[in-house]
């Protein structure tokens, strides 16, 4: 007589079939299109509390990116000067790979809820409400990392380098006339959600993060402009300026670039806020939302869209 199985199913009943191993294959564009919809859906019905909390953290993350920039930047004076940016571009991507695994709410990545405004799943008002909560708490988070980083003494490294670097950068930043401020967020935001676009057809963390890192080095490296990088750029320029005091402008590379405090007269918070911010903004609006947002919803989700209505009506 044979002993019975102690292993599984001993009793008759069939051991479990293994789960089937995931699919690595991206979706097609069409369900790609849906899929960043349907994302784009939960970011704006989530509840406003936890919305305002997100949104700390996507203006946080994307300031980390700012702040490893800057870093990269220190010395890069001799090197060419598209390598120096590149390289910036690429360390800069660590903050949409933070925000991106984190499910932080960016700002710029929410004016694609257009999508799911156009197919009618959320209201204008909702949408507008998203948009308002984002961009509030990213400004609260990019401002607090400013702070930190001046409490800290960063700006005074290297003889002040790190935060010389902040200040050249702020000042170019206000320099520029409304259109080309405009143009410049127009294009900026097109290449950040494309590459949320690409993200979301990530499988692993490695997918997503590889995704992030050619547009947004192409965007950094070409010198556009991103709002909620200049929540972090504009508010730490003007922190370093009235606040780093003498052992920051006494400092071995302020010194030998021969700059004082009267050089950055125009960086001015209503400079930050008219001459960048606001044009930025709205030029982020555009590019996001209509020549991501809206495209991709033209091109996959509408016919979809109509082509449900259509079978509601007959079956009416």
């Amino acid at each position: 007589m044979t002993s019975p199985s102690s292993g599984p199913g001993s009793s008759g009943t069939p051991a479990p079939a293994a789960a089937p191993a995931p699919s690595t294959q991206i979706p097609a564009p069409k369900a790609l299109a849906k899929a960043l919809e349907d994302g784009m859906y939960a970011k704006a019905t989530t509840p406003y509390g936890r919305m305002f909390l997100l949104s700390l953290t996507g203006g946080a993350f994307i300031a980390w990116g700012f702040i490893y920039m800057v870093t990269s930047q220190q010395g890069m004076a001799e090197w060419p000067t598209g390598i120096a940016k590149v390289l910036g571009g690429v360390v800069f991507s660590v903050g949409l790979g933070l925000v991106v695994i984190s499910g932080s709410d960016l700002f710029t990545g929410t004016t694609m809820t257009v999508m799911p405004w156009l197919s009618k799943r959320i209201t204008a008002g909702r949408m507008l409400a998203h948009w308002g909560i984002s961009i509030t708490g990213n400004f609260i988070g990019s401002a607090l990392m400013a702070l930190l980083i001046l409490l800290a003494g960063v700006h005074a490294s290297n003889g002040g380098a790190w935060g010389l670097i902040t200040l050249n950068t702020s000042l170019a930043k206000v320099s520029y006339d409304w259109p080309r401020a405009f143009f410049l967020g127009l294009l900026a935001n097109f290449a950040v959600c494309l590459a949320v676009w690409i993200a979301t057809a990530g499988k692993t963390v490695t997918d997503k993060i590889l995704a992030v890192i050619g547009p947004i080095s192409l965007f950094v490296a070409t010198g556009l402009e991103h709002s909620v990088a200049n929540m972090f750029m504009l508010p730490m320029g003007l922190m370093v300026k009235y606040g780093a005091g003498d052992e920051f402008w006494n400092g071995a590379a302020v010194q030998k670039a021969g700059v004082t405090v009267d050089d950055f007269a125009a960086l001015t918070p209503l400079s930050a806020v008219w001459d960048n911010l606001i044009p930025v903004i709205l030029g982020n609006i555009v590019g996001g939302a209509v020549f991501v947002g809206v495209y991709f919803w033209l091109a996959y989700n509408k016919p979809e869209t109509s082509a449900a209505k259509e079978e509601a009506r007959k079956d009416s």
